[in-house]
């Protein structure tokens, strides 16, 4: 049986961070990375964007060139899953029927994309965007002439893949339970701005709208049908609708759990020397009035791949990282400093008709997040406020001639 001082599952952003944090912190012995996925670490939010636009090959998302990996003596073991974790002997079992043991495990293997439950969702032609393989996939049918596609979803990879279709001159409808977008990560006038902006670029965009069933026509997807009873013509489906966190084994191991795995402070699970970053980590955030959320964003899996990291390595630091967030489509780049969950009034600044503006959220008084389109000012000077929970009139940050600044 083989032996790991230390393995990491997973080989997104997480994964990857926490391989070169080790090393950085001066961990020398042995790195195994297992990853379900057959390529070397690569970015992800890419992938609904200029990956699958066409405007960055694959050698340019890759988080390090895969020499790297050598170099570092970082094991990779690509197109494997954990199936069984045994937190008492330190053991792992891999889907090859590989037994490894451990001294310290790091769990970031992400999320798998949510599906579609509906009649007709085992159809060909239904994508989701997680992988290289899913959008190489899905470049493969546009190459091969498709170009009606219904996107289910209007979240961030929803609005990206849109955005990219109708670049690549796609007719495109969205379909949105909700009734507005991007309802789950920003307030009403954003969300209220970007289906504007959307519907400018000829996107059909339906709101609180729900898909019924899949339509098909020899093994592949015709049409969608929705619960208004409207039936939507498409060669394509993209699915941006979530994701189920992959920590089914961790659980089964006897890790305390509901929608993730949950964590304290330095990224540890409840079971010994097991650690747990990113996408699948549930853990109470200082800037979500500390309520226990997942944070799926880079900048989350990479801040907790150090904490975990130098926690190892004995040097124990609190994850208390501001977080943050992008998004680009069309000319439009939102970054997004802090989380306005709770948040009980929005201040805009600027004029959305100018595509430069931004929304301070405030919670009890104080700055908790900033939505900022086009507007990296404000998006550098607004982190300060809300990491010191700024408490400023309303009024002066209405005013977008002053910088934030100089309101601190």
């Amino acid at each position: 049986m083989e032996h790991f001082d230390v393995v990491i599952v997973g080989s997104g952003h997480g994964g990857a961070q926490a391989a070169i944090a080790l090393r950085q912190n001066g961990h020398e012995d042995t790195i195994l990375m297992v990853s379900r996925d057959r390529n070397p670490p690569y970015e992800r939010p890419p992938l609904s964007k200029e990956y699958l636009a066409g405007d960055k090959p694959f050698e340019r998302i890759q988080i390090r060139p895969e020499k790297f990996w050598a170099d570092k003596n970082v094991e990779l073991r690509l197109g494997r899953n954990v199936n069984e974790v045994d937190p008492i002997a330190r053991e792992l079992v891999l889907s090859d029927d590989t037994r490894i043991t451990y001294r310290k495990l790091i769990w970031a293997a992400g999320g798998d994309a949510r599906r579609l439950s509906c009649p007709g969702s085992d159809l060909a032609g239904i994508h989701y965007v997680r992988t290289r393989r899913d959008v190489d996939t899905l470049k493969e049918e546009l190459a091969g002439g498709a170009k009606r596609a219904v996107i289910v979803g209007a979240g961030y990879i929803g609005l990206e893949a849109a955005a990219v279709l109708r670049k690549l001159g796609c007719e495109v409808t969205v379909v949105e339970m909700q009734e507005r977008v991007l309802a789950r990560v920003a307030g009403p006038e954003l969300s209220d701005f970007y289906a504007a902006y959307h519907r400018e670029q000829g996107v059909d965009l339906r709101l609180s709208t729900g898909v019924e069933a899949i339509e098909g026509a020899d093994g592949r997807v015709s049409a969608v049908l929705t619960d208004s009873g409207e039936k939507i013509a498409c060669d394509v489906i993209i699915a941006g609708i979530g994701i189920v966190p992959s920590v089914g084994a961790l659980i089964a191991a006897g890790a305390a759990g509901s929608s993730g795995v949950d964590v304290d402070t330095f990224c540890r699970t409840t079971l010994d020397d097991i650690y747990a970053i990113g996408d699948c980590a549930a853990h109470a955030n200082p800037y979500a009035n500390n309520k226990v959320i997942r944070l799926e964003s880079v900048q989350n899996a990479n801040d907790m791949a150090t904490v975990a990291a130098k926690a190892i390595m004995g040097d124990k630091q609190d994850y208390d990282a501001v977080p943050w967030f992008w998004s680009n489509q069309y000319d439009l780049r939102l970054q997004t400093v802090g989380i306005s969950i709770d948040h009980d009034r929005a201040v805009l600044r600027g004029d959305p008709a100018d595509k430069k503006f931004s929304v301070v959220y405030l919670r009890e008084g104080r700055v908790v997040a900033l939505d900022c389109v086009n507007n990296t000012k404000d998006y550098v000077q607004g982190r300060k406020l809300v990491m010191d929970r700024a408490e400023i009139e309303p009024e002066l940050l209405a005013d977008a001639t002053v910088q934030l600044k100089e309101l601190r």
